[in-house]
């Protein structure tokens, strides 16, 4: 035992010298690197022999070592950076899947506690316990106790030829309300002779004189436009700059008061938005957006739903059906399911448990990007047109200026007559391609044919309301394409973006398309 332990003994110190000597040796070699008194005592011997040409060459040398090394540190500095970022990204990337499966958790086990709560009623009207699924599903739960169970009169009973539920009972008390209402509206008289550009005038002026509300001209402009070019607007930018003010004053000039649904941190899926059908009380809780929805298809205002704070939740989740549908290109496909069956009592314009997505309609979204608030994804963006508010407005004195009614039929006309009179011109179409062409081939990055549909809707009435064809094309640009850069790694793309902000200069002339080149030296600063 004793020969092993002074063999081991033995053994480790040889190798644990050969570590030593690998540390000591790069210590070593460090120290000679940056042994500055050696270098100077070095210089003074052999400095003695230089002439004019030696001294030149000498500190040439010098600041080329100096340079070389100053590289050396930040190349090492650089590639921590960046390996510290990738740490991040693969950390929240795991925290998001955590999230994600403590979710499903969640919606498993209330899927659990609602199937026990349906047993439950079930048990309580003395149908068996297989009825319970079959029952709810079609929303004649009533209807099949009283058969089953002898409930007398009253009872729901389907209609076996049409499959409607016949009662007295009414599911949908604020559409009832509509439906009554409508019954004897008269419309205003509307004002069918107002141009695009009165009317952003005007509604500028209503602002200023009536609420005190100041705005740029450019950002009626593109507000307007926006709504040529999409249903849903997204207004962002830092409190203060009137996001919730602009659809809100916009409702009152039009006489018509806009729709406001605070977005909260709870909201999770449509039933939010839009409201549910309550399997005990036998009620539809609806939402006033709802409300807003189907009175919207009865009249020819010009209708908006403001989602005020909309990203303090995710868009995609409560969002999500409204944004297929209204990517639909048939507007008459526009639909909404919202019970599963038809009752004798339902509202008059609920098609076989459907309601008809009006075209009178708006959805104006208010976004603040900090630490409270989710990123809004690229599917929303695409289908979205963005406008930012960064400043406050300054403040101008306009004459006293009423609210006017105008109707959407009206609306419409002057955006087709835009797209008809200003459509972007064949120059400019071409050097969007040129400039679609460049970014795939450096960047990776491409338009895609809604982006260009949307311009080809936006700018035009843009132009009619009294901008320039090469401004809204720049904001287009800059808000929906340019916008996807951030989801690259710039810090790598540095010299790819100069020479993009350089090609576009050239492209459309130099002191044109500043809204991208200011947002691509921004991107430039930030990494």
């Amino acid at each position: 035992m004793n020969g092993f332990l002074k063999w081991f003994f033995v053994f480790i110190s040889e190798m644990l010298k050969g570590f030593a000597l690998i540390f000591r040796g790069l210590f070593d070699g460090v120290k000679q690197i940056f042994n500055i008194r050696n270098y100077i005592e070095i210089f003074k011997t052999y400095s003695t022999d230089f002439g004019a040409a030696g001294w030149i060459l000498a500190v040439l040398a010098i600041v080329v070592v100096i340079a070389i090394y100053v590289l050396i540190v930040f190349i090492i500095v650089l590639a921590i950076r960046k390996y510290i970022r990738f740490r991040h990204s693969i950390v929240s990337n795991e925290d998001l899947l955590e999230e994600i499966a403590l979710l499903q958790r969640q919606v498993l086990k209330m899927t659990k506690e609602k199937d026990e709560i349906m047993a439950m009623k079930v048990a309580q009207m003395g149908l068996p316990a297989g009825a319970a699924g079959l029952s709810l599903a079609d929303g004649a739960f009533g209807a099949q106790a009283g058969e089953e169970g002898g409930q007398g009169e009253g009872a729901p009973v389907i209609d076996a030829e049409s499959g409607v539920v016949q009662t007295t009972d009414c599911r949908f008390s604020k559409l009832m309300e509509v439906d009554n209402f409508y019954k004897n509206y008269t419309p205003p008289e509307y004002d069918n002779t107002i141009t695009l550009a009165e009317f952003c005038d005007r509604y500028r002026n209503f602002a200023c004189s009536r609420m005190r509300l100041f705005y740029e001209p450019k950002t009626i402009w593109l507000f307007v436009a926006g709504m040529a070019s999409t249903k849903l607007i997204i207004l962002q930018g830092i409190s203060g700059t009137g996001k919730t003010s602009l659809p809100y004053s916009f409702g009152k000039f039009l006489g018509v008061d806009t729709t406001i649904a605070s977005v909260q941190p709870s909201w999770r899926d449509r039933t939010e938005l839009f409201g549910y059908f309550n399997e005990f009380t036998k009620n539809f809780n609806e939402t006033e957006v709802l409300k807003r929805i189907y009175s919207s298809g009865y009249n020819n205002d010009i209708n908006f739903i403001l989602l005020d704070e909309m990203n303090i939740a995710r868009v995609e989740y409560y969002f999500a059906e409204m944004l297929s549908i209204l990517e639909m290109p048939n507007a008459d496909e526009w639909e909404l399911d919202i019970v599963p069956n038809v009752w004798s009592t339902d509202p008059v314009k609920l098609d076989h448990g459907k309601i008809v997505i009006p075209q009178n309609i708006w959805y104006i979204g208010t976004a603040n990007n900090d630490d409270s608030t989710f990123a809004i994804s690229d599917k929303v963006y695409d289908r979205a047109q963005p406008i930012n508010l960064d400043a406050k407005g300054i403040v101008f004195e306009a004459p006293d200026t009423p609210p006017i009614n105008m109707g959407f039929d009206h609306l419409d006309e002057l955006f087709r007559e835009a797209w008809d009179k200003y459509p972007i011109s064949q120059e400019n179409l071409k050097k969007i391609q040129q400039l679609d062409l460049w970014v795939i081939e450096k960047l990776r990055v491409a338009f895609g044919n809604r982006i260009i549909k949307q311009m080809g809707l936006f700018v035009p009435v843009y132009v009619a309301c009294g901008g320039k064809e090469l401004d809204g094309i720049d904001y287009v640009l800059a808000t929906k394409i340019f916008r996807k850069f951030e989801s690259l790694n710039l810090a790598m793309l540095r010299e790819e973006l100069r020479e993009l902000c350089v090609y576009i200069g050239k492209l459309f002339g130099k002191n044109e398309m500043k809204e991208s080149i200011a947002y691509l030296e921004r991107l430039q600063k930030l990494f």
